[in-house]
């Protein structure tokens, strides 16, 4: 079986087990890019937060991204103890993420130089986020001698059993190439249960090396504040008195927004306070038709109750959740939910479609709910009763903010490293035998 680390229960490694230095490569997306739009999203938050507290517990950490603009120094100091160094892969703009599997090569010689201009044995870990990154960190780990870890993030695998309406299947070569990360790897991070079941069962992973560490939440910065509400309200300009459903994330097939809008064009009728707010930037295949949900709230004849945002800073983000009576996360797929969790935090009761990670980050009637369906009757079903019943509303955000508070990046750093741990004394066996 998979190793779970507890949330809470991880034995902290040892000083000397730990690595001093962790190459971690994010090809396809910067950690500095704004989550949101794009390909950024969770995934970049994960790294930014687990990279800061790697280096608070004495592990630098240097981030391995492709360089989109000319503008870019070669590397920033994201934090003390966090280097992000751009590699120049193919045109710095113009490049789908589909595009990227022919600048591997490329983007594989900028971090294999970068090592070489570093005394010998200079990196003693190499963690690879995205498949992409994966088959980079495979040839990193041969020519360096270390053992890599690898976060899937999704699965092509999975993605393509749970496809929306008209979306593209993630092509073979992907699926092949995540077959051969996770043979090669030393150590698998998955975000929850569900995910190591789907490396073990899909991907024939080696059980020992599947770790489950769950992802985080700043809650600090994510937390409840009542009394911030109607000046929420205000900032986005959203009447005090609307009944507000926010969806936030990337907008494409995969996250299902248009599941939300549909969902409120039945509910209008009967709830004339109903107000959906969509937070994020074209994203994948939306990029195909980067206006499609605004054409779609005007087909449904609800575009006067639709307010569209774009991408919101992390502090923004947390004021739109606190500014909703609930946060809607229909998607097809996460391997976590991250926005789900934050919400939370936040106090916001979160309705989410019951897949993948999202049983995880959400505890059914309790801090929020979970729709077994993507038929927008069903949300409606689910939605339009929460709106109407403040006290159960206000039953819910207190178990959603209980429910937030068993995730914190310190204990995703922790599992990380005790993750590291595994995968050194792995390593050290395979070269041994």
């Amino acid at each position: 079986m998979a190793r779970v680390d507890s949330l809470h229960g991880h034995t902290p490694p040892s000083r000397r087990s730990l690595p001093r230095r962790v190459a971690t490569l994010s090809v396809h997306t910067s950690p500095l890019d704004q989550p949101g739009t794009g390909d950024a999203g969770g995934m970049n938050v994960y790294i930014v937060e687990v990279a800061e507290r790697l280096a608070r517990a004495g592990v630098e950490v240097e981030i391995f991204t492709r360089a989109t603009t000319s503008e870019l120094p070669p590397q920033v100091e994201m934090a003390p103890g966090v280097l992000v160094r751009h590699v120049i892969a193919g045109p710095f703009e113009g490049l789908a993420k589909e595009d990227l599997p022919a600048q591997l090569c490329a983007f594989t010689g900028g971090v294999l130089r970068a090592e070489a201009a570093r005394p010998s044995g200079w990196y003693d870990l190499v963690h690879s986020h995205y498949w992409l990154s994966g088959q980079v960190g495979w040839l990193a780990k041969d020519r360096w001698g270390v053992p890599l870890v690898h976060t899937a993030h999704t699965l092509a695998k999975v993605k393509n059993q749970l496809l929306a309406d008209g979306d593209k299947p993630e092509p073979i070569a992907r699926v092949i190439g995540e077959e051969q990360v996770v043979a090669a790897a030393d150590g698998l991070v998955a975000n929850t249960p569900a995910e190591a079941e789907e490396l073990i069962d899909l991907y024939s992973a080696e059980p020992r090396k599947v770790s489950v560490v769950p992802p985080g939440v700043d809650l600090e910065r994510f937390a409840p504040r009542p009394h911030r509400k109607r000046a929420a309200r205000e900032h986005f300009g959203l009447p005090a008195d609307a009944h507000v459903v926010a969806f936030a994330g990337r907008i494409q097939p995969l996250k299902a927004p248009d599941i939300l809008l549909r969902a409120a064009a039945e509910l209008y009728a009967r709830d004339p306070k109903l107000l959906v707010v969509i937070c994020g930037g074209p994203s994948g295949s939306g990029l195909d038709r980067p206006t499609a949900l605004m054409d779609l709230a005007r087909d449904l004849g609800i575009a006067d109750i639709v307010r569209f945002l774009p991408p919101q800073s992390r502090e923004s983000l947390a004021e739109l959740f606190r500014a909703a009576d609930l946060v809607a996360v229909p998607s097809y797929n996460e391997s976590f939910g991250l926005v789900a969790i934050e919400a939370q935090a936040c106090g916001t009761p979160v309705v989410a479609a019951s897949v993948g990670g999202l049983v995880t980050a959400v505890r059914d009637g309790v801090s929020g709910m979970l729709v077994d369906t993507h038929r927008p009757a069903d949300w409606a079903a689910v939605l339009g009763p929460l709106l109407a019943e403040p006290a159960r509303r206000a039953a819910l955000s207190l178990g959603a903010v209980r429910h937030a508070r068993e995730f914190s990046w310190a204990h995703t750093a922790s599992g990380l490293l005790a993750a590291y741990r595994d995968a050194l004394e792995y390593h050290r066996q395979a070269v041994a035998a």
